[in-house]
């Protein structure tokens, strides 16, 4: 599962700044291994602020080092997250999901974006036959007011599309 990703260097010892951190900071402690770009790396000192941490990876020690990670994914196996809290979800559960407001079938979430002042999905739209893509993408906000239900099992988003494009379809 995705903690976040490497972002610019900091200092020259090999330290750099974790850009759209998990909220679940244990997975970044000292010690643990975490994927990066899909090979295995030690962390080895975690520093920063618990909305921008810093880290260094052992066997990554200066500046040019950390900069050729730039960009990749940090992540560790679904495992390592443990159990979700009641209305918690993980993005990678919603990817894929598909949106539907009432029997009506809007389209399927792509990906789930981080943005400032709320989280949203990334839908995309499906055309009025409701099988191909339409190319007009939806963004819904991941509130109680724009989605009714989430049903991970059944792989289903259920959402208020009235909520979302008032006086739209």
């Amino acid at each position: 599962m995705r903690l976040g990703r490497v972002g610019r260097p900091h200092g020259t010892a090999g330290a750099f700044h974790v850009d759209d951190p998990t909220d679940r900071l244990t997975l970044l402690e000292p010690g643990r291994v975490v994927g990066v770009g899909g090979e295995p790396h030690e962390i080895a000192w975690r520093g920063g602020t618990e909305s921008r941490p810093l880290l260094r990876l052992a066997g990554i020690e200066d500046r040019d080092r950390a900069m050729d990670l730039r960009g990749r994914v940090l992540d560790v196996p679904r495992e390592e997250f443990g159990r979700l809290d009641e209305g918690e979800h993980l993005a990678r559960d919603l990817i894929g999901c598909t949106v539907t407001d009432g029997e009506r079938r809007i389209g399927v979430v792509r990906d789930v974006l981080t943005l400032p002042s709320v989280d949203c999905l990334d839908v995309e739209r499906l055309g009025g036959g409701g099988s191909e893509p339409d190319g007009e993408p939806l963004l819904v906000p991941l509130v109680g007011d724009a989605v009714r239900s989430l049903d991970i099992e059944a792989r289903t988003v259920d959402i208020d599309l009235a909520f979302i494009e008032p006086g739209g379809e």
